[in-house]
């Protein structure tokens, strides 16, 4: 029996790790297994190597003098972030503004925060999924202590103006901390957190090809954040407990790999995106973008196919093992549309027919041209069923 391509294009909620990690995680069981806080040499290569990982990454950030600190993903680095900093300068106020569609760990972060009297501006994106600078400056107020803005939407992949929302932030007397959710953009383009003014800028190693349990913040000098949790130094003493050492292995192997062949990927996924948008739209009528083409990720889009149900097409999609999403994985245990696509004024016919494909470097040409004859066949098998009275 011939065997059925496997496509995976659900990118987004966590990518294939690199076959060299196999070897990596050999190696720390055999040789690197010691614990970095140990004093004996053992131990010392541990921490050394550790800190290699960190100057490596610091440096593709562009960080002269800030610090790195490991975390469990993506979503504990936002909460130390934004919780680390308020708690350090809410003397100065109590005032923090974000987005209507940032990932729930952010959401939801401040929503706790507001339990315990900080007041939130929630900025509404415009209908191309993008926060105007305009609505930033006047949210500001005296008493801002935080900004906090997703890089790259995760939903719909727009990118957002941290240049320019960093810029201003940087020209006012009392500047208020930039924190930048950058999961979805980190290693996949090139970052300069000085040039952008960025104090605190958050990923995740399982993004990009890396193993889940493993995250990171940047902290800039002179930001001070307080921890979570308490406990020994590790850290700085901002993140205790023994450090995740076989995923920060894994994590140097996929940096490495993005910093050399960064521009690479970049070009081929966008050329790949650009093909797949084209055909979908060329063949079928009725399919509508989310967000602004023009300025998104190429790594992800997010199509609406009107008077389908994303979930039936995501299903039917599996059991060709074509691998999609209706939206974010941390959101997918809700029975309600996408707040995200909510946000950005997306009608719910266009909602409930939406779908997120999202790309990796291991992406082909072969797979896109199997997932669009499957997506294609499928959709308007779907519509003539509907039009005929069958479901």
């Amino acid at each position: 029996m011939e065997k059925k391509m496997e496509v995976y294009l659900d990118n987004a909620a966590t990518t294939k790790p690199n076959k060299e990690i196999k070897d990596i995680v050999n190696n720390s069981f055999d040789e690197l297994y010691a614990n970095p806080s140990s004093l004996h040499t053992l131990g010392v290569r541990v921490e050394r190597e550790i800190k290699e990982v960190k100057k490596i990454i610091l440096k593709d950030l562009s960080s002269s003098d800030g610090k790195m600190i490991f975390t469990s993903g993506g979503t504990e680095s936002n909460n130390l972030a934004i919780k680390g900093a308020v708690n350090a300068y809410k003397r100065l106020g109590k005032h923090i503004i974000t987005t209507e569609f940032e990932h729930k760990s952010i959401l939801n972060t401040v929503g706790s925060l507001e339990d315990e009297g900080f007041k939130v501006t929630y900025i509404k994106p415009n209908s191309n999924g993008l926060i105007e600078l305009n609505d930033i400056i006047s949210a500001i107020q005296k008493d801002t202590i935080l900004v906090s803005i997703m890089f790259v939407n995760n939903e719909i992949g727009t990118l957002q103006p941290i240049k320019e929302i960093g810029k201003y932030l940087s020209t006012l007397k009392n500047k208020p901390i930039f924190h930048v959710d950058g999961v979805q953009a980190f290693m996949k383009m090139k970052i300069n957190v000085e040039e952008l003014n960025i104090d605190l800028f958050s990923f995740s190693a399982h993004k990009i090809h890396a193993l889940k349990g493993l995250g990171g913040l940047y902290v800039k000098k002179g930001i001070r954040i307080k921890p979570l949790m308490f406990g020994g130094q590790q850290e700085n003493s901002l993140r205790p407990g023994t450090e995740n050492t076989i995923g920060i292995f894994a994590l140097k192997n996929a940096v490495l790999d993005f910093i050399k062949n960064r521009e690479n990927y970049y070009n081929n996924v966008k050329e790949l995106k650009r093909a797949f948008v084209n055909s979908i739209t060329s063949e079928l009528s009725d399919v509508y973008i989310n967000g602004d083409f023009s300025k998104a990720s190429p790594y992800i889009v997010n199509i609406a196919f009107v008077g389908v149900k994303g979930e039936v097409l995501l299903h039917y999609l599996e059991m060709k093992k074509i691998y999609v999403s209706t939206g974010s994985a941390c959101n997918s245990k809700t029975k309600s549309f996408s707040y995200v696509l909510h946000a950005i004024n997306v009608p719910d016919k266009l909602k409930e027919g939406s779908i997120r494909f999202s790309f990796s470097k291991f992406t082909t040409k072969n797979e896109i041209k199997y997932a669009l004859d499957e997506i294609i066949f499928r959709v308007n098998e779907y519509r003539s069923m509907m039009k005929n009275g069958k479901k």
